[in-house]
């Protein structure tokens, strides 16, 4: 007999509600499509954001400005 597999449980990012983390849930990371929802709200409004700082100068890191 095959073994089993045990879901992983995790919380949703948006509600924190548990879930468990299957291939087959359509809405993952998320509990439902309306935390996904939020959360892509939540980027376009640039409420979220990735921490990394850029370069003010315009130049990239070789020392050359875009093009």
């Amino acid at each position: 007999m095959p073994e089993k597999q045990v879901a992983l449980k995790v919380k949703c990012p948006v509600c924190q509600r548990p879930l468990e983390w299957t291939a087959d849930y359509p809405f993952r990371p998320f509990c439902s499509e309306r935390c996904k929802l939020i959360d892509l709200g939540a980027w376009a409004a640039e409420e979220n954001r990735i921490s990394e700082e850029l370069p003010d100068s315009g130049d990239t890191e070789d020392g050359l400005p875009y093009h």
